[in-house]
């Protein structure tokens, strides 16, 4: 078995190890778990029982995160995208007034288009259409929007009246833990202790217990019922013309946060070859089944997840870290206490905190900063786009916005400076798109 795990994900080539793939996928697991209760509050807005959403999110997660493990062989996990689930719950079911069977309905619509095309296999093309400026602009755009998520959830910055945003109260408790873990974390990476994001968590919520941030619930639990929810999905009436423009706008979000997910986590981590990304049909393909399997199962699109980079930064290399991590997930059924201590909420303020992931993600935002040497910034054409490509995605908490901008701009850049040529027509395609969505918001 120890043989065949070594030639199947040919860990020898990617110089990489079983504990260390272990390691990697424990950390990116231990970095997204909060989607496991942050998701049930969220969709229980739109009347969805709480219980079983949580189960629907930690079975569709394993699941397409065990198939892009196989079939991608990268370590990226995957659950359903924050931002989505808001979408599906406050704009479609409340705002619209649709039941959130109508809304499962039309997630499921989009995860088999999603499914057709990564069949038919258009997604490689996509990808290499994408400028290399572009795509290290992707990876840096993340890396901050990542930092930013992180000193959120750490309350390290918070909403300001008159200017957004303002640092936090760093006299607090949350705010002293969280700066306590990126101190710990920084010193163990500095000394190349292997394993340093991981013992980071660790430590962090070892010194939050005390503190009383960080709260024990227990060890076991068993899972609640799935029944409210499984093969509730109203398909037909998702069908509805006015359900067109909801179905498009969850493909669309899901087809650039993946893709540039995919994009943004791989150029750092070596991945892509010569701007292409191997395998990428099978990794669309593992997260169209995983937004499919969601719906069936009960819960919003699923999609890659950005926290996969800490894994990768504890050195995963290969599929096998998916594995562990869809292990971790269907364990989290039966250990969800003991993962809510790690990925759970304070509150302090009034602002949900997550006071234990937000070190590793404040550390994996300054790792991704090395694409930005990539970039060619004497070339107004390719300088600008890549900058609102990296700025937008941060200051409006969005990949598929970063993207758009980046997108738009080149495209007009190089047509007035009669370098139109060098721009693929998809780009030109996608951009007119997103013109239009624009426009028609």
């Amino acid at each position: 078995m120890n043989g065949f795990i070594h030639r199947f994900f040919r860990l020898k080539e990617n110089n990489t190890t079983i504990r260390t793939e272990f390691i990697g996928g424990l950390t990116t697991f231990m970095t997204m778990s909060y989607i496991i209760f942050v998701q049930p509050a969220i969709l229980s807005v739109a009347g969805m029982d709480k219980g079983a959403v949580m189960v629907a999110t930690c079975v569709s997660s394993a699941i397409a995160t065990l198939l892009m493990g196989l079939l991608a062989k990268y370590p990226v996990a995957l659950a359903p995208a924050m931002g989505h689930n808001i979408f599906f719950a406050v704009i479609v079911c409340g705002t619209m007034g649709y039941s959130w069977q109508v809304a499962l309905g039309a997630v499921f619509i989009s995860g088999m288009i999603f499914i057709f095309l990564s069949v038919v296999g258009v997604w490689e093309a996509l990808v290499e259409a994408v400028p290399d400026s572009l795509k290290h602009a992707i990876a840096v755009g993340i890396g901050l929007l990542i930092a930013l998520i992180g000193l959120e959830y750490g309350g390290l910055v918070v909403g300001t009246p008159g200017v957004l945003v303002g640092i936090g109260n760093l006299t607090s408790k949350p705010v002293i833990l969280v700066l306590f873990g990126v101190v710990c974390t920084s010193v163990l990476m500095a000394l190349r202790v292997p394993g340093a994001i991981l013992l980071g968590i660790i430590a962090t919520a070892l010194a939050g217990i005390p503190a009383g941030v960080v709260k024990y619930h227990g060890f076991l639990s068993a899972p609640p019922s799935l029944a409210p929810t499984i093969f509730k999905l109203d398909i037909l009436g998702a069908l509805n013309l006015g359900l067109l423009t909801v179905i498009f706008t969850f493909f669309f979000l899901d087809l650039f946060d993946t893709m540039g997910t995919l994009i943004g986590v791989s150029g750092p981590a070596g991945f892509l070859k010569k701007g292409k990304l191997p395998r990428v049909n099978q990794a669309m393909f593992s997260d169209a089944v995983g937004t499919v399997g969601g719906a069936l199962l009960g819960t919003s699109t699923v999609t890659s997840y950005i926290e996969s980079t800490t894994g990768i930064a504890q050195g995963a290399k290969t599929g096998l870290a998916n594995v562990f991590t869809s292990i971790l997930f269907m364990a989290a059924l039966f250990f969800s206490p003991l993962v809510e201590m790690i990925g759970g909420e304070y509150m302090h303020e009034g602002l949900a905190l997550h006071p234990v992931i937000a070190p590793p993600l404040i550390i994996v935002g300054c790792l991704m900063m090395t694409c930005v040497s990539f970039i060619p910034w004497k070339d107004i054409t390719e300088a600008i786009p890549a900058f609102l490509t990296i700025i937008i995605m941060p200051f409006t908490v969005s990949i598929t916005e970063g993207i758009a901008f980046g997108f738009i701009s080149y495209s007009v850049l190089k047509l007035v400076t009669g370098k139109g040529k060098q721009v693929h027509w998809i780009i030109y395609a996608f951009s007119i798109l997103f013109v239009f969505r624009y426009l028609l918001k």
